[in-house]
């Protein structure tokens, strides 16, 4: 197949991204896949038979794409504001943040905390990470800036709650509602499995969640996550990007050879560089090198409904209050619990989770039958790590599953499955995935959706310089979530890798 000058390893949406700069700028780019289709985790599935609904089967809203990217790469794709930021139920009402009625936000507060104060101090803290976002989204798309930098550019107040101290104290000592306290750190956790009281890790988890391309909007993106993959494709293609699916790597040199197998054997080609999509401890097996492999803690959730699930507070129209994150048992004392019992090797007694139902704000996932006729559902489950999933992953997954559905029914006025939609074969739309499974699916290591865990978005060695991408090998470059400052569905691993190889010309 002769020599290429960038070899892009798996194509996910980074992998895309990184192909589309570089196929612009001239270079000779090909991109392996061993699926049949492109977009890794960030694609749209039929996933119950006989219902023409397209899920975005594992990732699911947008937040980190900086619009940079969108810009640069000519992408056609549409990307929804979500009126309602969250709801959380509380009782027999409950905390509804409107990103439009801020007279209804505050009397929501006034109604659950029985006064002003935690409204004020949220209204404070989020202007906080707010200006955080604003300085720190730009160099996220630029070589990696010395920590002393980012905490000049921060201030000393947020370099403090944010960065130095563990984000569990300066939530604990803002707030004093224990339900507006859960609501915060709920950021922190997203398929990061941490004590926010005590472990830095939740901070790098909440500064990735609040700072998406300056805003932090978490957007729902029009026709599902595989319109964005879709985009990215098309972006590549149109550059003059090769990308063959169907191809399996299975060896990576670092002389620049990589070595796929497809339906009719194995092959080998050159590249100049190898950017490698993959996740850290695949490239670690790629190389013959022992893997450290992460663990992922969350339980995935997809659901069709026929209806929405009625509410116990009948003040909340149940469509505004599951447009936007609905947060279920994650008050700060039911997270610290449910940490704990995971910690010990138990499923959740009370599993903490959010949800969120995409054809709310975009109808066009749902086929024209079943349009007015049935809504998605989507639960992301926090504190539930690989390890519970280990010994019996089906066993596991079931238990989790019911608890979670325990755990979702006390906060409703009736049972999630009584509200399920049926497919033609009378089995209700709900399917279950557990880091195990996404290990087995995905070919994700530990099931960790971030592909490591989130690092910090600047030189930790404190010199500043490179763009996070580089590897002991000075042509392989990393170039997908495992990159700093990768994780989410953002590009920014596939743009910096880019960056970085045009630099060197």
């Amino acid at each position: 197949m002769g020599a290429y000058d960038v070899i892009v390893a798996g194509a996910g949406h980074n992998g895309l991204v990184a192909a589309a700069y570089l196929a612009r700028a001239g270079r000779r780019v090909l991109v392996l896949e061993r699926y049949d289709h492109v977009g890794g985790l960030a694609i749209s599935t039929r996933a119950f038979p006989g219902v023409d609904v397209r899920l975005s089967r594992y990732s699911y809203l947008v937040s980190l794409l900086p619009g940079q990217i969108v810009r640069d790469l000519g992408l056609d794709l549409e990307l929804r504001r979500r009126r309602y930021a969250s709801y959380t139920p509380v009782g027999g009402t409950g905390l509804l943040v409107d990103n439009e009625d801020a007279a209804r936000t505050a009397a929501s507060f006034a109604a659950v905390t029985g006064g002003e104060s935690d409204h004020k101090a949220w209204q404070d803290f989020y202007a906080m990470t707010g200006r955080v976002a604003e300085a720190l989204a730009p160099t996220l798309l630029e070589p990696l800036r010395a920590p002393a930098e980012i905490e000049r550019l921060v201030g000393p107040e947020a370099w403090r709650a944010l960065f130095a101290e563990p984000i569990g104290r300066a939530v604990d000592a803002r707030f004093a509602d224990d339900t507006v306290r859960g609501v915060v750190l709920t950021d922190a956790l997203i398929g990061t499995f941490a004590d926010p009281s005590a472990d830095l890790l939740a901070n790098r988890c909440f500064l990735y969640h609040v700072i998406g391309d300056g805003t932090g909007e978490w957007n729902v993106p029009v026709g599902g996550m595989g319109a964005v993959s879709g985009a990215l494709e098309a972006a590549a293609r149109r550059a003059g990007a090769e990308i063959r699916t169907g191809a399996e790597i299975i060896g990576i040199a670092p002389s620049g050879e990589v070595t796929f197998a497809d339906e009719r054997g194995e092959h080998t080609v050159t590249g100049g560089h190898v950017l490698v999509n993959l996740p850290p401890a695949v490239l670690d097996r790629l190389l013959g090198r022992e893997p450290a492999v992460p663990e992922g803690a969350q339980l995935k959730v997809n659901m069709v409904l026929s209806r929405l699930p009625r509410l116990k507070d009948a003040s909340v129209d149940p469509h505004a209050a599951f447009s936007g994150t609905f947060h279920i048992n994650e008050t700060r004392d039911q997270l610290a619990r449910a940490h704990a019992q995971a910690a010990a090797g138990r499923i959740p007694e009370l599993p903490p989770a959010e949800v969120y139902c995409h054809s709310l704000t975009d109808p066009s996932i749902l086929g024209p039958e079943l349009r007015g006729r049935a809504e998605t559902m989507t639960l992301f489950g926090l504190h539930m790590p690989a390890r519970l999933f280990r010994e019996d992953p089906e066993g596991a997954r079931a238990a989790a599953l019911r608890a979670t559905f325990a755990s979702l029914d006390a906060v409703l006025a009736e049972p999630i499955e009584d509200c399920l939609l049926r497919a033609p074969d009378g089995t209700p739309c709900v399917e279950a995935k557990s880091p195990v499974d996404l290990e087995r699916d995905a070919g994700l290591p530990g099931g960790h959706i971030f592909h490591t865990d989130l690092s910090w978005p600047y030189d930790e060695d404190g010199r500043g310089g490179g763009w996070g991408v580089e590897t002991e090998h000075e042509r392989i470059l990393m170039c997908g979530a495992g990159a700093r400052r990768g994780g989410g569905v953002s590009g920014i691993g596939g743009h910096n890798a880019a960056m970085a190889l045009l630099a060197r010309a």
